[in-house]
C-alpha cells in the first residue's frame, strides 16, 4: 500500500522542468539556477547541496507561497530581495 503526495511530486516535476529549461544557460553539473528579487530579478547559479540546508529550504517554501511551482523564467523564483538572499548564501558557504 503506497500513498500519494501530490504537491510533491508536482513539486518534483517543476525542479525538473525548471532544471532542463535552464540547461540552455551552461550551469555546471551540482548547481541550479534561481532568481531572486521583489521587483527586479537576477540570476543566481547555486549548488544543489543548499537543498540540505534549513535556511535554504525556508525560502523555498516562501517560494511556493507566493509563486506555487510555476516559473516562467526557466528556473526558481524566490521573493526576497537581493542582499538578503546574498546574506543567507554567505552563510551557507561558511
Amino acid at each position: 500500500m503506497g500513498f500519494r503526495l501530490p504537491g510533491i511530486s508536482n513539486a518534483k516535476r517543476s525542479l525538473t522542468r525548471s532544471l532542463s529549461a535552464s540547461k540552455c544557460f551552461d550551469i555546471p553539473k551540482g548547481y541550479f539556477a534561481v532568481y531572486v528579487g521583489l521587483s527586479r530579478m537576477k540570476r543566481f547559479v547555486i549548488p544543489v547541496s543548499y537543498l540540505n540546508e534549513p535556511l535554504f529550504l525556508d525560502l523555498l517554501s516562501q517560494s511556493e507561497e507566493e509563486f506555487g511551482y510555476n516559473h516562467p523564467m526557466g528556473g526558481i523564483t524566490i521573493p526576497c530581495s537581493e542582499h538578503t538572499f546574498l546574506e543567507l548564501t554567505s552563510r551557507l558557504s561558511e
